[in-house]
């Protein structure tokens, strides 16, 4: 304080939030924008780097802290533009607290984030790769991150368990509430998901803009139950929170549980939250779940996106020829097809 004092910075814009600051600086910061660009700008600041990164100063915001708000978004599934508005949006606003004396360099200056979109796009290539392998791994990495967490909160694991079991996003699941569970049919019916907002974490429709219902498997009943039990009859309770009773959001997991590191210690590098989605679909789809019904299950627009679930090992190639060649050799009517006879 007394370093910037001596540049002729005030203590009030020393102490200011990125939020506070931002909202000071704005009219500088994006000079020279046509319309067209600073709307979007406005929007990326509004909605994802104010959330995300809005309660720090400018002097607590490194390098570091942008790299995880800005996976946040990927995980959330932002767009490649919208990401990329945010991060223009936070470098710009960060370039006038350098020019203010406030920060020596601009942390925002990231690189390498594009490469979290590649990863992506091969996702949506081959779902089938992400998935976890068995229910046995399920459960070593929940317990996994349960042990790494600060205070051994079983929440966390349940929501792990959860979400593969369900197909369902980490939004979705931090979205539900006790009454959108039947538990004398044992489904749920996703109608909402958590989300970041200008003013925190918020509820809203699902992804997909329209309910769906989701079938809780016998292995998940038993946790299910304790937390309606927990809820103590309170139908809008929601059904997972945070060790404080927050709201989940992907990056809170991550956070909390130390995500990265325990599935590189399990070796599974490649895991992300998202891939416990994955996990549940190419499970589902591996015990014989019509394609049109996992499509409903998911949510999916597209029936094409289903299918990336239901490649075929080589296993079912070589039953699928086995099967044409008992067809085939089969015997026939030597004038094809008769009708049968009522």
């Amino acid at each position: 304080m007394q370093r910037l004092a001596r540049g002729g910075v005030h203590p009030d814009t020393a102490t200011m939030t990125l939020a506070e600051y931002g909202e000071s600086v704005m009219i500088f910061a994006m000079r020279g924008l046509e319309a067209k660009t600073l709307d979007p700008y406005l929007s990326g600041w509004r909605h994802r780097v104010i959330p995300s990164l809005g309660h720090l100063s400018p002097r607590m915001i490194t390098n570091g802290a942008v790299d995880r708000a800005v996976h946040g978004w990927i995980a959330d599934d932002c767009s490649r533009s919208t990401v990329k508005n945010s991060i223009a949006a936070l470098v710009r606003v960060m370039e006038q607290a350098v020019r203010d004396g406030i920060i020596d360099r601009n942390p925002a200056r990231i690189t390498g984030w594009q490469s979290q979109y590649r990863k992506a796009e091969d996702e949506l290539d081959d779902p089938r790769s992400l998935a976890l392998p068995d229910w046995a791994t399920l459960t070593r990495l929940a317990d996994a991150l349960v042990a790494r967490s600060a205070d051994h909160y079983r929440g966390w694991g349940n929501v792990v368990i959860f979400a593969a079991c369900t197909a369902a996003r980490i939004g979705e699941v931090s979205g539900c509430r006790v009454s959108d569970i039947d538990s004398t049919n044992w489904m749920w019916t996703v109608r909402r998901q958590t989300t970041p907002s200008p003013g925190g974490l918020v509820d809203k429709g699902t992804k997909g803009k329209r309910a769906r219902v989701v079938p809780l498997i016998g292995d998940v009943r038993d946790l299910v139950q304790q937390r309606i039990d927990a809820a103590q009859g309170r139908p809008d309770a929601r059904l997972f929170t945070g060790p404080r009773g927050g709201r989940i959001t992907t990056a809170v997991l991550r956070d909390a549980t130390h995500w990265d590191e325990v599935v590189s210690e399990l070796g599974l590098e490649h895991l992300r939250r998202h891939a416990l989605r994955h996990t549940g679909l190419t499970w589902m789809a591996d015990a014989g779940v019509p394609v049109h019904v996992l499509r409903t299950i998911a949510g999916h627009g597209s029936l094409t996106t289903t299918q990336r679930y239901l490649h075929p090992d080589r296993r079912t190639i070589t039953a699928a020829g086995d099967a044409l060649s008992a067809y085939l050799r089969a015997p026939r009517s030597p004038g094809g097809p008769q009708s049968r006879a009522l």
